[in-house]
């Protein structure tokens, strides 16, 4: 069996996935920011919402990155934080975000007051005062997925495996869903039944679905 990273639920995969994916310029800017925003926001999660990697604290939005083809962008999320980044001379309008075109780490503020900013939201967040998309963007939130049915063999494998079966249930409902439609969408019986095998020895090891884009 493979000695992959252990499972942790504030690291979404599907974000190492994004990373992998991005320019080799842009890799270590992702990278660089999703672990300025975990430092400043120990409590904070992943996921991924229209394409992009985005940072929730008490399930709330606190911000998202991108990667382009030149650039990558970071937004903070909620009015509120909007008067913080004018004070500190951060907000710039002429890209997507709220720090306009990063190209190199260096375009970014200095670490000391990224950290700072991000703390102030999670605060703001904290007290229920972190109301709503800055800066007069307004984005339409999609309604969430409908749970999908389990495939009656999964749900049958993971009954023999106890061990696997508390980790799918310890996953987030995204993370589920992941596993669910891969086997669901199998198109022969031994297909399916490969992907049932394979899905519950990962999940015994508390892999999730995209667990190889994982750090190691």
């Amino acid at each position: 069996m493979g000695t992959g990273k252990a499972f942790d639920p504030n690291f979404d995969p599907n974000i190492d996935a994004y990373i992998h994916k991005s320019n080799p310029f842009a890799q270590p800017i992702l990278r660089h920011l999703r672990e300025l925003v975990h430092e400043a926001c120990p409590g904070v999660t992943e996921t991924m919402k229209w394409s992009r990697p985005f940072f929730e604290f008490n399930g709330v939005i606190l911000g998202n990155m991108s990667a382009f083809k030149e650039h990558c962008s970071f937004g903070f999320w909620g009015a509120e934080i909007g008067a913080e980044l004018r004070e500190a001379k951060v907000l710039r309008p002429e890209a997507m975000g709220s720090l306009g075109r990063i190209a190199k780490i260096e375009d970014l503020p200095p670490k000391r007051q990224f950290l700072s900013l991000v703390k102030k939201a999670a605060e703001l967040i904290e007290r229920g005062e972190y109301t709503g998309p800055m800066a007069s963007r307004a984005r339409v939130v999609k309604a969430p997925k409908a749970e999908l049915e389990m495939p009656p063999e999964f749900a049958r494998a993971l009954k023999a495996n106890k061990k696997a079966a508390a980790v799918f249930a310890a996953f987030s409902p995204s993370c589920r869903r992941e596993y669910v439609e891969w086997i669901a969408d199998a198109k022969r019986d031994e297909t399916r039944e490969k992907r049932i095998e394979t899905a519950v020895e990962w999940i015994g090891e508390g892999k999730q679905r995209h667990w190889k884009y994982q750090k190691g």
